[in-house]
C-alpha cells in the first residue's frame, strides 16, 4: 500500500514539474531560469508537501513565506498550527519569526505564554529576555535573565542575554 501511495505522489510531482522522477531531489525546472519569486514559490510548494504534518518543518516553511514577502501564506501556516493541538515550542518558534520580522507586539504574547509554561528553560528565557531588552523593557528583560540564571550557568543563555544589551538578536 505504501509503495502505491509513494508511486502516486512521485507521479504527481513529476507531472507538476516540481520534482524529478530520479528520486534524488527536485527537478531543476522548478527554479532554473524563473523569476526569483516564481522559483521560491515553486520550491516552497514542494517544501510544504515535504513538511507533511511536522510542526517544526511547517514553521520553517511559514517563516520563509512570512519573511520573504508572502505574509498571508506564512500566517495561514502559523494560524493552522496554533489552532490545533500544538507544543509549547511551536509557539516559541512562531514568536521567533514575528520577532525576526520586527513585530514584537505579535511575538510578545507567544513568548510570554511559553515562559509561563516553561519556567526552567534557561536558554529560551534568556532569549525572550533579550527580546524584551531590545524592545525597550529592561526591567522585564532582567527579571527573565534572573530566572534564566537561577539554577545553571548555561552558555547560550548568557550569550543571548549579552547580545540583548548590544542589540544583537539571539542566534537561532
Amino acid at each position: 500500500m505504501k509503495t502505491c501511495i509513494a508511486a502516486a505522489v512521485a507521479a504527481c510531482l513529476f507531472a507538476s514539474g516540481l520534482a524529478g522522477a530520479r528520486g534524488d531531489g527536485i527537478d531543476g525546472s522548478a527554479y532554473h531560469g524563473k523569476a526569483k519569486a516564481d522559483a521560491a514559490r515553486a520550491l516552497l510548494e514542494v517544501a510544504r508537501r515535504q513538511a507533511g504534518d511536522g510542526s517544526w518543518e511547517l514553521i520553517a516553511v511559514g517563516r520563509v513565506y512570512y519573511l520573504g514577502g508572502y505574509r498571508q501564506d506564512g500566517q495561514a501556516i502559523f494560524d493552522a498550527i496554533l489552532a490545533g493541538d500544538h507544543k509549547d515550542d511551536d509557539e516559541f518558534r512562531i514568536a521567533r519569526v514575528y520577532r525576526e520580522a520586527g513585530e514584537w507586539a505579535k511575538a510578545k504574547p507567544l513568548f510570554d505564554r511559553y515562559a509561563a509554561k516553561n519556567p526552567g528553560d534557561e536558554k529560551e528565557l534568556a532569549e525572550i529576555g533579550a527580546g524584551y531588552l531590545m524592545n525597550g523593557d529592561r526591567a522585564a528583560a532582567e527579571r527573565l535573565f534572573e530566572r534564566s540564571f537561577a539554577d545553571k550557568n548555561e552558555l547560550w543563555a548568557t550569550v543571548a542575554a549579552a547580545g540583548g544589551y548590544l542589540g544583537v538578536a539571539p542566534q537561532e
